[in-house]
């Protein structure tokens, strides 16, 4: 089994930045790509974006990329998400995820094999 464990999630003004981690282990397993999704209270679950393992290549939505990053350490299994200019709509629990297969794309949450358990960031105003 593959487990995930996220951290960094805590409460944050407005304008403050956060960085997330999420850390794989486990047994030996692909890693093709990982993922960060947020959920809202009363809202579905949204992708925030990825990164491919072998080649590093990190993708954000649109409504994110331009305060949000992904990076990772491959030494450690480690994915991070670095969240500067928050905003109270970015208060959510956030998902890391793990796509132990090859995909045409990682944008949904169908396409990734395992999840963390979650951790809330909430930004006040």
């Amino acid at each position: 089994q593959v487990q995930l464990v996220e951290s960094g999630g805590r409460l944050v003004q407005a304008g403050g930045s956060l960085r997330l981690s999420c850390a794989a282990s486990g047994r030996a397993f692909d890693n093709y790509a990982m993922g960060w999704f947020r959920q809202a209270p009363g809202k579905e679950r949204e992708f925030v974006g990825r990164i491919k393992w072998n080649t590093g290549t990190a993708y954000c939505t649109e409504s994110v990329k331009s305060r949000f990053t992904i990076s990772r350490d491959n030494a450690k299994n480690t994915v991070y998400l670095q969240m500067n200019s928050l905003k109270p709509e970015d208060t959510a629990v956030y998902y890391c995820a793990l796509a132990a297969r090859r995909r045409a794309t990682y944008s949904q949450a169908g396409q990734y094999d395992y999840w963390g358990q979650g951790t809330q960031v909430t930004v006040s105003s």
